[in-house]
């Protein structure tokens, strides 16, 4: 995937812009290219990180006209438009892509009114890798039903794309399924990375996505007004959460979710999550990991936790 045909290049100060387009950079395995003032623009890969050189091969440093540009060019000239989203933190952008920035923080009754002085910006460019949730997708099918799934994986393996792909393959249908109702709760706008409303990611046609609400209240709302067969949400793991997720199951409804951690032993030290292990709530477990290259599957596990025969897979995210 290209990312200059999802507009990263459109979202920087013309000067990065123009420096960014000359250079002869890895733009379909960028993950994040960060802009901090005073400091190097540094672009983040999976096998490590580089500077944005000028063209006197000096790493360039951010002046604060540069942030401000480019908070210009993410906002269309609007940070106003954008004020729900700027007191979480971050905006998606058409494409997918979330800008996420740092600053002083104003604060109203205790509250988070928004963010001034924003110094620090991070763009996470999105990808997708269409087929990569083909060769677990059997695993999580049997007799026609989606098998109540948890994905486990340390930061930067592969769940959030893996968790995608598998809702566009149970929505859109298969050859293992036909396609059914999936719901999604994307928080964070990373399963969708809706804009607008409008999923820029691939979900499937069948899919109906809230994007930028706590998971919990999504799921009991999706069971409310959708009729989901599947449910999917992204890094569980408060106590609102594992309640929703024991309802979601109780009224005959699939779940499919992603937690950070590296084993199933990892899960079961935690007290909020140890019913969820002990109860059997999931029938199956795919544990990610780097071991192989990011995004490999080390292991899949039933709800007993007898190992499912794998080969190591790449899911890269």
């Amino acid at each position: 995937m290209n990312s200059m045909k999802y507009g990263i290049a459109g979202l920087l100060a013309p000067e990065i812009k123009s420096m960014f387009r000359r250079q002869n950079l890895d733009e379909d395995n960028l993950l994040e290219l960060r802009l901090r003032v005073n400091e190097p623009i540094i672009l983040l890969y999976n096998h490590g990180e580089c500077y944005l050189k000028d063209d006197f091969s000096r790493e360039y440093v951010v002046k604060k006209e540069d942030i401000k540009s480019t908070l210009d060019m993410v906002s269309n000239y609007s940070l106003y438009a954008y004020e729900h989203e700027m007191k979480q933190g971050y905006i998606t952008v058409k494409g997918g892509h979330r800008i996420g920035f740092a600053g002083q923080v104003v604060m109203e009754d205790g509250r988070i009114k928004g963010v001034k002085h924003i110094s620090f910006i991070n763009i996470r460019v999105a990808h997708e890798i269409k087929g990569c949730g083909v060769k677990v997708l059997p695993y999580m099918i049997n007799a026609g039903r989606v098998l109540n799934t948890l994905i486990v994986s340390p930061p930067g393996c592969g769940k959030t794309t893996l968790l995608r792909d598998i809702v566009r393959l149970v929505s859109s249908g298969n050859k293992f399924l036909d396609g059914l109702n999936v719901g999604v709760v994307d928080e964070r706008s990373e399963i969708g990375a809706c804009y607008m409303g409008v999923p820029q990611n691939d979900v499937g046609i069948r899919t109906d996505v809230l994007d930028g609400c706590p998971k919990a209240d999504g799921m009991l709302m999706l069971l409310r007004s959708m009729n989901p067969k599947v449910i999917a949400v992204d890094e569980i793991g408060s106590r609102s959460d594992v309640d929703a997720i024991s309802y979601v199951i109780n009224c005959g409804c699939s779940i499919v979710a992603t937690i950070h951690g590296t084993t199933i032993d990892d899960i079961r030290t935690r007290p909020i999550l140890r019913k969820l292990v002990e109860q059997r709530v999931f029938e199956r477990y795919i544990v990610l990991g780097s071991g192989n290259g990011v995004g490999s599957v080390d292991n899949i596990f039933d709800e007993r936790g007898n190992e499912l025969f794998m080969p190591l897979l790449s899911v890269a995210n």
